[in-house]
């Protein structure tokens, strides 16, 4: 059976059933392509807006890592040296007190006087002391006159116990009594011995050769013996001198007995006097953080005044390397100093650091970094341990020290 279709032309039965089927595989295949076309343009649609937002996301945090910019701690040596202030001392010095208790009779020096060892400075007059002498002396005679006498009776004694003429007890008695005035003779001599050291006392003399620098006493001033709060003379040996300074721990290990520096005394255009190293306190106080030095410095022409300001200057040829910073590396937070130190990674470690002298704008850092390290410059308040930071393609230059005048 066949049928006419709208074109005029005649199909039959069987092709009218096959053409639904081949309809819907068309609607299907136009389905499949439209749809394949609709994701491709979604694809290529997306991908740039999605590699577009992962660049946002990668420039974001790109941009939220901070850049820093980084200093390398310089060891360098002080190009002029270290100029320290110090003490000049007597190389001796001693207060004079009285030994005996009476009244000034006359003083033979006064201040500024050069004396030497032994020289009579000043008598006190003890009025009683010339009578106890005699007291004592009479006692001291009466006590030999006394042994004497017991010893010839002693030993006429033991003689006639040996020939059965007294007792034992007789002889013994006169031994007894031998012995006693033998002890009573030494008792006597020792008091009239210490009476004849207050007479000696009564002579001041000069322990040492020095000069005279203080008298409290006029004559007829009431003197007491032993009284340290009333000084009658002070003398002061002025040649050498000691000269006293402190040497900050850094280079405590750089001082060595035998070492001679310069001393200025006074103004820095004073004339300058060589200095030798005699002692040193060999412990870093724990106060200042340096050592105590001492130098000999020869006064035979008298120029030099004890108690006088000095100065001394270490060489650069003695001093250590010192390691400097900048101020504006350093972070005070409370009592504590810190510095922000950049590892190859990029992470940021805050260290302790112990600081020494301040130059100005920069500061000696004694111990926390090494010359290797990079130090973050200005750091911000919020910089913490392991911070991630950028370093700035240059580094800022460490300033050359300028430690010489401190």
């Amino acid at each position: 059976m066949s049928t006419i279709g709208t074109n005029g032309v005649e199909r039959s039965s069987g092709e009218q059933k096959l053409d639904p089927i081949r309809t819907r595989r068309r609607f299907r295949r136009i389905l499949i392509v439209g749809g394949a076309v609709v994701l491709i343009a979604l694809v290529v649609g997306f991908i740039p807006h999605l590699r577009e937002r992962q660049t946002a996301t990668a420039d974001t945090k790109e941009l939220a890592i901070p850049t820093v910019a980084v200093v390398s701690p310089t060891a360098s040596t002080p190009g002029s040296g270290l100029n320290l202030p110090a003490e000049v001392r007597p190389w001796q010095e001693a207060s004079i007190f009285s030994r005996v208790n009476g009244y000034l009779k006359s003083w033979l020096v006064d201040i500024g006087a050069h004396v030497e060892k032994d020289q009579l400075l000043a008598e006190v007059d003890v009025p009683d002391l010339q009578q106890q002498m005699d007291q004592a002396q009479s006692q001291a005679v009466l006590a030999q006159h006394s042994w004497e006498l017991a010893k010839d009776t002693n030993t006429k004694w033991q003689e006639l116990f040996k020939e059965g003429v007294v007792s034992q007890l007789d002889a013994e008695n006169t031994a007894t009594s031998q012995a006693t005035s033998q002890a009573n003779v030494n008792a006597f001599a020792a008091n009239l011995g210490f009476l004849k050291q207050e007479v000696a006392f009564q002579r001041v003399t000069a322990p040492f050769a020095g000069i005279i620098t203080v008298r409290n006493v006029n004559v007829g001033d009431l003197i007491t013996a032993n009284n340290t709060s009333f000084e009658m003379f002070h003398i002061q040996q002025t040649d050498p001198l000691r000269v006293y300074f402190r040497i900050p721990q850094a280079e405590a290990s750089n001082i060595a007995v035998g070492q001679t520096f310069d001393v200025h005394v006074g103004a820095e255009s004073a004339k300058t006097y060589p200095g030798k190293v005699i002692s040193t306190s060999e412990a870093v106080s724990p106060d200042s953080r340096t050592m105590l030095v001492e130098l000999q410095v020869d006064n035979s022409k008298n120029e030099i005044l004890p108690g006088s300001y000095a100065t001394v200057r270490v060489p650069q040829s003695v001093l250590g390397k010192v390691l400097i910073l900048p101020d504006n590396t350093l972070i005070f937070r409370g009592k504590d100093q810190q510095v922000g130190v950049v590892d190859a990674k990029g992470i940021v470690q805050l260290r302790d650091v112990k600081v020494g002298r301040d130059f100005g704008v920069q500061s000696e850092i004694l111990s926390g970094v090494t010359e290797s390290d990079k130090v973050i410059v200005n750091p911000s308040d919020s910089l913490t341990t392991g911070t991630t930071v950028r370093v700035a393609a240059t580094s800022t230059p460490s300033p050359s020290p300028t430690v010489g005048k401190k």
